[in-house]
């Protein structure tokens, strides 16, 4: 004998003609999609603030680089308007942002004098072609609330240090 049952047949309620079954399936469904939704949504927030954050960090690395090189021409200017092996070393601020350090040693020939002017003599050469050399050090760091600064433009630090030597 075969069992007949009405599992998979459909279960009609008497006043209107829909399923029962169906109307808990759609409620589960509906809220299925509302929680993919939500979770796709936080997501897409979380991603454009992270976004936003890397994307000004990299603005100020990048204007960082470019100050090194601005400075690096300055402290050349400097040492072109003043005496060999003079004191240049600067520390100034550019925009209340950065803040921008030159330091500078001096690799001159062993006749040049650097004791009188206050400079700072890394060490002396015999050369003929030329009378010596300048190390300039270039230090951007962006201001950031851990300076006490609280009109900070980022709480990351981000430094840039570039060291060049220049003829004289």
């Amino acid at each position: 004998m075969q069992r007949k049952n009405n599992f998979l047949k459909n279960v009609t309620f008497k006043r209107n003609s829909k399923p029962a079954n169906r109307t808990a399936i759609a409620m589960i469904m509906a809220i299925m999609v509302l929680v993919v939704i939500a979770t796709i949504m936080a997501l897409s927030l979380a991603m454009t603030a992270q976004t936003t954050k890397r994307t000004s960090d990299l603005y100020l690395y990048e204007q960082s680089v470019l100050l090194s090189k601005s400075a690096t021409e300055y402290a050349l200017l400097l040492i072109s308007q003043n005496p060999i092996c003079s004191d240049l070393n600067r520390t100034f601020t550019q925009d209340g942002i950065y803040e921008i350090t030159l330091e500078m040693s001096y690799i001159l020939d062993s006749n040049t004098l650097c004791n009188t002017n206050g400079g700072t003599l890394f060490t002396t050469v015999q050369t003929q072609e030329q009378i010596g050399s300048a190390i300039i050090d270039v230090t951007v760091r962006v201001l950031n609330t851990q300076d006490g600064d609280t009109n900070a433009v980022t709480n990351e630090p981000i430094r840039f240090f570039r060291r060049s030597i220049q003829k004289l």
